[in-house]
């Protein structure tokens, strides 16, 4: 925008905005878009949402390296790829409304809030959810709406949801997911046991049952239940 006399009126983007603006095209373009993500959607989000804002302050010249990075409470924010790879398996739709088990920076809640109507996520560490709830309120994410609470449990008081990402491994699939699930989603979720092999498994509910897919395999904390 011009004013009168001529000069632009638009306020400057901080160096520090540049540089990761720069660092997270970078991201999309050769370690997601690289490997095979082709939704465009998705790759839009992951170029919007900041990273760096949902990783501890420390940790910010990381922020948009191939990896995860600790959190604390010996929780980590996931390596971009997987986000993404997450995201675009459950094919999200605008009118979707999703359950997140596992909110732990609110990085993956936000980069769903691009693309679905409501998200809803759940998270057993209250420092983590209160930080994670914060973030996403200062960012203007307020599509997100977060709680302190079992992740085994789900949110039945919300469901059904058309999907539901499980970002912590449990050893089996809890029941109280599958159960609200509407009929058609889909749930990806990894599974296996804390020291050993893990599992990303891609869930379809079906009149009939569950379609279950084993994806890849994985490496995530351990979702843990409140006893």
């Amino acid at each position: 925008m011009l004013t009168l006399g001529g000069f632009d009126s638009t306020p400057p983007v901080p160096p520090e905005e540049a540089v990761y603006a720069a660092a997270r095209a970078r991201m999309v373009r050769d370690q997601i878009a690289a490997r095979g993500i082709t939704d465009s959607r998705v790759l839009a989000a992951m170029a919007s949402v900041p990273r760096h804002e949902f990783v501890p302050a420390s940790k910010r010249a990381w922020a948009y390296e191939d990896g995860p990075l600790p959190i604390g409470h010996e929780q980590t924010i996931s390596q971009p790829y997987i986000v993404a790879f997450m995201t675009a398996a459950l094919n999200p739709k605008p009118s979707d409304r999703v359950l997140e088990i596992g909110t732990g920076s609110g990085y993956q809640a936000a980069v769903l809030s691009e693309l679905v109507a409501e998200v809803y996520s759940i998270e057993l560490l209250e420092p983590l959810a209160r930080r994670a709830a914060a973030d996403l309120k200062r960012l203007g994410f307020a599509h997100v709406k977060v709680r302190v609470g079992d992740g085994y449990l789900g949110w039945p008081e919300a469901s059904p949801f058309d999907a539901i990402i499980v970002t912590c491994a449990p050893e089996r699939v809890p029941q109280a997911l599958v159960d609200q699930l509407k009929a058609g989603g889909q749930m990806i979720i990894p599974v296996g046991p804390q020291e050993g092999a893990q599992e990303l498994y891609l869930l379809r509910k079906h009149p009939g049952g569950m379609e279950t897919q084993a994806v890849m395999p994985v490496r995530f904390v351990p979702m843990v239940q409140n006893n």
